[in-house]
């Protein structure tokens, strides 16, 4: 079904709802979908996990398209910490990633960055770093210096 560009803001009215969109279109491995929600900018970036840095719309579909042809998996954002100023927001996240049918779960650190558009909240960074099960421990550090 084809969405109006207003229909399309209305779901995108928050980084949250570009978020949970974003989580939705990874699990179910629809590359259409997923690349809505990316901003239209030759500067949108994406780093996978242990990879090098993709930069520009088609780069990064041809990225997503390589690892949905690997298979489905299931991921889904944990221990989200939100960082939001004016037309722009940050989500650092804790990811648990999982095969269907494998036991086995893997943790995935990630940074999303959201811009405010015309067309509602769109994705500009995907920075995914490869964690562990320690990870799920968050530290937290005490107020003051930090260099």
């Amino acid at each position: 079904m084809q969405r109006s560009a207003a229909q399309q803001a209305a779901l995108l009215a928050s980084p949250d709802d570009t978020e949970a969109q974003f989580y939705e279109a990874l699990q179910q491995g629809d590359l259409d979908h997923l690349m809505a929600l990316w901003a239209d900018d030759e500067d949108v970036a994406c780093v996978h996990p242990g990879g090098p840095r993709i930069v520009g719309v088609p780069a990064i579909r041809a990225a997503f398209a390589a690892v949905f042809e690997r298979g489905s998996f299931n991921i889904h954002p944990e221990r989200v910490r939100r960082l939001h100023s004016g037309d722009c927001a940050i989500h650092h996240v804790l990811e648990r990633v999982q095969r269907p049918g494998d036991p086995q779960q893997a943790w995935v650190i990630a940074t999303n960055v959201y811009l405010k558009t015309a067309l509602g909240w769109r994705l500009v960074l995907h920075h995914a770093s490869p964690g562990n099960a320690g990870d799920v421990q968050e530290l937290v550090a005490d107020a003051g210096t930090l260099h």
